[in-house]
């Protein structure tokens, strides 16, 4: 089918129905109309779409249809039943697709951490190469625990959150390049190591965790879960399965926004406990108690609700009347 001249042979009619689709107000005859083109037009993209799916008539006719299908219909649900969606199915269907590969990456993460970890707490030339005694005596006394108390909590907090969603973002719009994802978890695990490392070569090992792992506990989960995302959807070009290339891009990219909004608030919680609970009077245990409860409470959230999303189909995705993918008849 030449697709230029089915589109120019049509070009009025799909023009009528926009125009008409997005008219304020319809009388009845131009709403009967309206039936009759959105009707028309949805058989032509049936046809389209048979053969050139990702073609730029095929998504400026399928937004005409979604327009005129809203005026057919109206809104499908209300707030407050799609917001109740959201947190019970379709991002807890997201992180539980999410949750092997999430794993994996934190066990990367934590093997690269304890080795550097391991070489500067072992070997005084690399620590010597890491600076000097003194230097390091005052990061360990002073640098490393005043960073968590120098600013006022709530800014503290802010930063935090802008900083970790930062890294979150990275490893989410670049994971499809399939290297960005390792380089940043290396980075950051280099990071955490060395400081480790550090507190190992003063035998303070406990002090610097007594500071990590209230808030690093959930903090560090949440890169891993944005890491698992990013590389999902360059597995999707990887490896597609039965579906076409770009639509397993395009599927996966759908679901990964899913994931990126759910992760706002996973760190939006973390940066409260960082700047909060982190520098805190409270007893060690308590601090600890505290950060494995939020990741407990993340990872209850994730198994019970996303098994029970994904067993009822559930994927984190659009269903396809939002995804574009099936055009309904009035």
């Amino acid at each position: 089918m030449d697709m230029d001249a089915f589109a120019a042979v049509h070009s009025a009619t799909w023009a009528r129905l926009h125009g008409l689709a997005h008219q304020r107000r319809l009388s009845g005859d131009e709403a009967d109309e309206l039936l009759k083109l959105y009707q028309e037009a949805s058989s032509h993209l049936s046809l389209i779409r048979s053969v050139a799916p990702e073609s730029a008539v095929s998504a400026s006719l399928s937004a005409a249809l979604a327009q005129a299908r809203t005026r057919f219909t109206g809104a499908r649900s209300n707030f407050m039943e799609d917001l109740a969606m959201f947190f019970v199915v379709s991002l807890p269907a997201a992180f539980y697709r999410l949750r092997w590969l999430t794993v994996w990456c934190g066990v990367f993460f934590c093997l690269v951490t304890a080795a550097y970890a391991f070489w500067i707490g072992t070997s005084p030339e690399a620590l010597r190469a890491v600076g000097s005694n003194a230097r390091v005596q005052q990061y360990v006394d002073e640098d490393f625990i005043d960073y968590y108390s120098e600013n006022p909590a709530a800014s503290f907090a802010g930063a935090v959150w802008t900083n970790n969603a930062w890294i979150a973002a990275q490893a989410v719009a670049f994971g499809i390049t399939g290297f960005w994802v390792p380089m940043i978890l290396v980075a950051n695990a280099q990071g955490l190591g060395i400081a480790a490392g550090l507190f190992t070569a003063t035998g303070k090992l406990d002090v610097f965790f007594s500071y990590i792992l209230p808030h690093g506990l959930m903090e560090m989960t949440a890169v891993f879960i944005a890491s698992a995302a990013g590389l999902k959807i360059f597995w999707a070009i990887v490896s597609p399965g039965p579906r076409r290339r770009l639509q397993a891009v395009a599927d996966e990219g759908r679901s990964l926004i899913t994931v990126a909004l759910g992760l706002v608030m996973v760190l939006f919680v973390s940066g409260l406990v960082e700047a909060f609970v982190t520098p805190s009077p409270l007893p060690v245990w308590a601090k600890v108690a505290i950060g494995a409860l939020v990741l407990a409470a993340y990872w209850a959230y994730t198994l019970v609700l996303g098994r029970r999303a994904v067993r009822a189909g559930a994927t984190g995705d659009l269903d396809s009347r939002d995804a574009g993918y099936r055009a309904i008849a009035a």
